[in-house]
This record gives structure tokens, C-alpha cells and sequence, in this order.
């Protein structure tokens, strides 16, 4: 679920608190606090504990899907991970084909002698 980083950010700084304390606030561990202020992101009990801390209502806490895809594309982009295409599979295709040439004249060149 996509969090609003800088709202928890500023949440932990009007309480002055470490990412740890605000960790053992919420319940929750270290690496998810971590992991919402660098890369907005949490699960829904997260965003659940955040706003019981923090006081915020969960729509200001939860970033909106169609706002968030059209303010940063780059950071979905890299979350997902994207299949390859065929033409990123060409070189590997070209160098097989040759390598099977190679091989059949060479077979042909070692049982002619």
C-alpha cells in the first residue's frame, strides 16, 4: 500500500522521535518504518498503526493509486519487476544460432579427416 513518507517523516519530527521510537509506538518493527519512510510503502495494518500514532485520518496517510501514478511513475516502475522481450532476448538467440554453426562445421571438419 502506498504511504505518504513525508507525512510519517513529519509526524516523527514534531514528536522528535527516532525511526525506533516510532517503530515501538506502532507496534510494528524498525525495517518497516525504514522501509515506509524510504520507499513509501506498508501494509495495511501499518498504515493502521501510523495513523492511531501520528493522528492522522487514513486518507491522509494513503496515497491515492491515480495521484501517486501520475506524480511519480518512476518509483512504481521500479517496484515492479518487468518481464523481458523478445529483443532483449536477441542477442542471446543470435549467439546460440551461431554457436550451433560453429559446432555442426566443426563436427563435419573433425569426422571428414
Amino acid at each position: 500500500m502506498r504511504i505518504n513518507q513525508d507525512k510519517v517523516i513529519a509526524c516523527r519530527s514534531q514528536w522528535d522521535w527516532t525511526q525506533q521510537q516510532l517503530a515501538d509506538a506502532c507496534g510494528v518493527s524498525l525495517r518497516t518504518i525504514q522501509r515506509v519512510e524510504r520507499d513509501g510503502i506498508g501494509s495495511k495494518d501499518t498504515v493502521q498503526a501510523l495513523c492511531a500514532v501520528c493522528q492522522l485520518a487514513r486518507e491522509e496517510l494513503v496515497e491515492d493509486a491515480d495521484n501517486s501514478a501520475r506524480t511519480e511513475p518512476t518509483t512504481q516502475q521500479n517496484n515492479h519487476v518487468q518481464r523481458p522481450t523478445w529483443l532483449d532476448a536477441l542477442p542471446l538467440l543470435v549467439t546460440l544460432v551461431v554457436g550451433m554453426f560453429i559446432g555442426v562445421a566443426l563436427t563435419l571438419f573433425i569426422t571428414q579427416r
